[in-house]
């Protein structure tokens, strides 16, 4: 009689195109890629290091590194590129998945009753029904993956003709921006975790949709914080302005403040690094509940916008900045 397969091996089978098979030294025979370099591939994924004799691969996996040993054999692609890349894949999927693993066990979980034990039948009727939706939310990935491709290299290129940007650097000028949810660890406490994640959804799908149909780009969300960039500054303004102003018109969003700097950004596997992202983020951290905080890079770019007024506030002691004065950012009323 043959044993059936475990909750562990269904979800090989199912997910990974096939059961583990495959030690580290097999996969390094059959890809072709060194084992040293390939486990630094699966470390840069985000996986912990297997021992030298368990079978921890699948055929897939086999695949995916002789596809990148074929990558490596052009000229436009070198070892720390595709380590980069893994990188960046393993964060951006590590994440991805975690979403879409929880939304999809609650969405099972609103089917099976309180008292129905998790079985091993359940557990295969679940991924059958992963299976069956699978293609679809891979051609979905594909898809939104060349649209921010092309979205990229649109902004590539226009911050470039710009003279902002020094591609082979990563260095550009932007505002950065973050906007946070105040009293956020507060609120948290009233709401079970249904309603928090219903709380946290809401703001970052909102703030998402403002950041995008105000021409800037939304680059992590962090719960109850979002930080953006924008090659302009009166679009960073619109957008941090917008982001504080909302609860004012839609009570249902909470309490938000924002602040923003100006200056060079270092761009790194999608994220943004350097001075100007610090000084926006403690910026926000000492803005009142409504108010958008900017440096005076950030004034000194919109000084000739009549649509904007700056009022100096005093000096303020910022962690690892020394003394900043901020200015308090509106709208101009008349």
């Amino acid at each position: 009689m043959t044993e059936a397969p475990s909750s562990d091996q269904l979800i090989e089978e199912t997910l990974l195109g096939g059961p583990a098979r495959y030690t580290r030294t097999q996969v390094e025979k059959l890809s072709g890629v060194p084992a040293d370099y390939g486990l630094r591939i699966w470390r840069a994924l985000g996986f912990p290091t297997p021992p030298e004799d368990e079978a921890a691969f699948t055929d897939e996996d086999v695949a995916a590194l002789q596809e990148i040993r074929e990558l490596l054999d052009t000229e436009l692609v070198d070892e720390e590129m595709v380590l980069h890349l893994a990188r960046a894949v393993g964060q951006t999927m590590g994440r991805l998945a975690g979403w879409l693993g929880g939304v999809w066990l609650r969405r099972l979980g609103q089917e099976i009753p309180d008292d129905q034990p998790v079985t091993e039948e359940l557990v295969f009727t679940a991924l059958a029904a992963t299976e069956e939706l699978r293609p679809r939310f891979e051609r979905l990935l594909l898809h939104g993956w060349r649209r921010q491709l092309a979205a990229s290299a649109l902004h590539s290129l226009t911050t470039t003709a710009a003279a902002t940007a020094d591609p082979a650097s990563g260095v550009a000028l932007m505002a950065a921006g973050f906007a946070d949810v105040v009293s956020f660890t507060r609120l948290s406490r009233r709401m079970d975790e249904r309603e928090l994640a219903e709380f946290v959804e809401r703001f970052e799908a909102t703030a998402a949709g403002i950041i995008a149909d105000l021409g800037g780009r939304l680059v992590k969300t962090l719960g109850d914080e979002v930080f953006f960039v924008a090659a302009d500054a009166a679009v960073a303004a619109e957008i941090a302005l917008s982001l504080a102003g909302r609860h004012g018109v839609d009570p249902g969003f909470p309490r938000v403040r924002a602040g923003l700097a100006y200056g060079e950004v270092i761009l790194r596997l999608g994220d943004f690094f350097g001075t100007p992202v610090n000084l926006a983020a403690r910026l926000t951290s000492i803005a009142y509940p409504g108010a958008v905080l900017v440096d005076g890079e950030l004034a000194a770019a919109l000084a000739d916008d009549d649509r904007y007024d700056f009022s100096s506030l005093r000096p303020r002691p910022l962690q690892g900045l020394g003394r900043v004065r901020p200015r308090l950012l509106r709208r101009r009323t008349s």
